[in-house]
């Protein structure tokens, strides 16, 4: 009876110890849209032991071979690395490890986008892991290559020279310093590290673009403008925090953000962001037939052409993920099956 007892007890204990070992092991991810659930709700349930598994599953699906659809990843990446600067080398170094040579890109930017005292420290110990990288690593240190904070949000309008230069040779005159052009895929990065930090920074960056959904000389200003107020719309009708945030904002912003973001918060609320796209999608064809005011203004030098771009990176905008739930970004905005996506909604 004893031997029974103390074999049942055996019994017990390797039972648990299996359930405890199990319990412990990071949950697996069956495709890329449970990582983007998993990264939408990381901010409120911060499971770092997970984040490795989740990027070898985006590496599995092939979702990080494209830089501009795989950049709300590179942004999350960045916030938990920021977040997580005890655990943040050890999750370097796991990440070099085991992601395949191709999506290692995605772990260097993204610890240069960390804003971590010692990410240049770290690049260097671990440059060995990515061999395939060692420019891209040497341009980051060297401050070749901008990195997130490096954003040329207030570049000032062509004054007169760069507009004659612009008519004749399509660039304006360079000023020296390396910035990095606010672009689609910076939103999306900048939500990731939204996603990973629930920090307000990432957001004010984003509002800071509001500005230029009222751009008259730039169709791609104009655009990035819009991009910036659909998410933020889209996103705070189903974020509480995210909306909370964006009405304490609307305080401390100048007189030309205010009413753009006034605007953004009402959409929000009354869950009306498809507005906001109807609006964009006509300005923009407004000033892509008118052309830029400036060059409309100078009567010597006459119509040039418009830049081109396309009209669904405005928020193709999860076309299709919205569904499901998960957070409003803009990754593969620039596929044509994303552009025919926004086009029928």
């Amino acid at each position: 009876m004893r031997r029974i007892f103390i074999g049942l007890i055996a019994i017990l204990a390797l039972g648990a110890s299996t359930v405890s070992a199990f319990a412990a092991r990071p949950a697996e991810f069956s495709n890329t849209d449970s990582v983007m659930r998993f990264v939408n709700e990381y901010r409120i349930r911060p499971e770092f032991e997970r984040v490795p598994n989740a990027f070898r599953t985006l590496a599995r699906f092939g979702a990080l071979k494209d830089s501009e659809n795989a950049a709300v990843y590179l942004g999350f990446l960045a916030g938990v690395l920021s977040v997580n600067s005890d655990k943040a080398e050890d999750l370097v170094r796991e990440l070099l490890l085991t992601l395949p040579p191709e999506d290692k890109w995605v772990v260097v930017r993204a610890l240069a986008y960390s804003d971590l005292q010692n990410w240049k420290e770290i690049l260097r110990k671990y440059a060995m892991y990515s061999p395939g990288r060692v420019v891209m690593i040497e341009k980051y240190i060297s401050g070749k290559t901008p990195t997130l904070d490096r954003l040329a949000f207030d570049k000032p309008d062509p004054d007169w020279i760069d507009k004659v230069k612009i008519y004749f040779t399509g660039a304006p005159r360079e000023d020296g310093e390396r910035k990095l052009e606010p672009t689609p895929d910076i939103i999306d990065t900048y939500w990731g590290y939204y996603f990973a930090t629930g920090a307000y920074v990432p957001v004010a960056h984003i509002i800071a673009m509001l500005r230029w959904s009222k751009e008259k000389n730039s169709v791609e200003k104009l655009t990035i403008g819009n991009m910036a107020k659909f998410t933020l719309a889209s996103n705070g009708s189903r974020d509480g925090e995210l909306l909370t945030m964006l009405k304490w904002a609307e305080r401390n912003q100048d007189k030309e953000t205010t009413p753009i973001l006034r605007e953004v918060v009402d959409a929000a609320e009354t869950m009306d962001a498809a507005r906001l796209r109807k609006m964009a999608l006509a300005t923009i064809e407004d000033l892509k037939l008118k052309g830029p005011d400036y060059k409309r203004n100078i009567s010597t030098i006459g119509q040039i052409g418009q830049a081109a771009i396309g009209l669904g990176c405005i928020a193709a905008a999860v076309a299709g993920q919205v569904e499901f739930g998960l957070p409003c970004v803009i990754g593969g905005a620039v596929s044509s099956a994303a552009i025919g996506a926004w086009a029928k909604q």
